[in-house]
């Protein structure tokens, strides 16, 4: 019997991979935890559960025939979609960092334990849905303005000078936030891990350089004007950072 405070809350989980016994596993795991899970084995059926209904996470293998799941990565990002956790065979650190760089929320080689799978669904899912705009020093109000830009902390969407909407992954609101909460502070990379990610997570310091790089290039901060390295100890964001209720 699972306990109420570790079940799933009924979050709709989708499960897409070409082979069966991954998906039986995967999914018999995840629904005894809670949630309620539909799977597919390629894109074509990724879509047609897509169709039926949203969903709030999408564990997702990369190697599929047909499109593979880097492509759909790509795809779900650039139309703002839910979050996903990419599975690969291939758990070389440039494969993650692919996977990131497209998108992916969180990756995990295979075979992966279905444990640490569940404890990487539940920290991606607790920063999608986490109260919006809670510090670490107090209460932030309902967005955050900076050189132009406007982060709106309930809506989750970060708009440019030109008030044109900029989609940003799970992972990217969830760091850029911490950036806005503790303007023109140095934070290091495991600071900034613990802050973006989760303490549940793989304490993988390339991680944060790939979402800084991508960061970095939604912002137009090429320069690193707003987003500052500094060396050998982490990142400052430089901005003046002004909040409204």
């Amino acid at each position: 019997m699972v306990p109420e405070s570790e079940r799933g809350g009924g979050a709709r989980i989708l499960m897409v991979d070409d082979d069966p016994g991954i998906r039986d596993v995967v999914s018999d795991f995840l629904g005894r935890h809670g949630f309620t899970v539909e799977t597919a084995g390629d894109a074509r059926g990724m879509e047609q559960v897509l169709a039926r209904g949203p969903v709030d996470l999408i564990v997702l293998d990369v190697m599929m025939p047909g499109e593979d799941g880097l492509s759909i990565c790509r795809r779900l990002a650039a139309q703002n979609g839910p979050p996903v956790i990419m599975l690969s065979a291939m758990g070389e650190e440039t494969d993650r960092i692919v996977g990131l760089e497209l998108g992916a929320d969180d990756y995990l080689p295979k075979p992966c334990n279905p444990r640490e799978l569940l404890a990487r669904v539940r920290a991606v899912l607790r920063r999608r849905h986490e109260p919006r705009g809670a510090a670490a020093d107090g209460q932030v109000g309902a967005g955050c303005g900076f050189a132009g830009w406007w982060l709106d902390l309930v809506r989750r969407e970060l708009r440019s000078p030109q008030g044109v909407v900029v989609n940003l992954s799970s992972g990217e609101f969830s760091l850029l936030r911490a950036f806005v909460e503790r303007p023109q502070r140095v934070l290091t990379r495991d600071q900034l891990l613990d802050l973006a990610r989760g303490r549940e997570s793989e304490a993988y310091d390339r991680a944060i350089d790939v979402q800084i790089s991508r960061l970095r290039r939604k912002l137009d901060d090429s320069a690193g004007e707003l987003i500052r390295t500094v060396r050998s100890e982490g990142y400052m964001f430089t901005a003046k950072v002004t909040r409204s209720a």
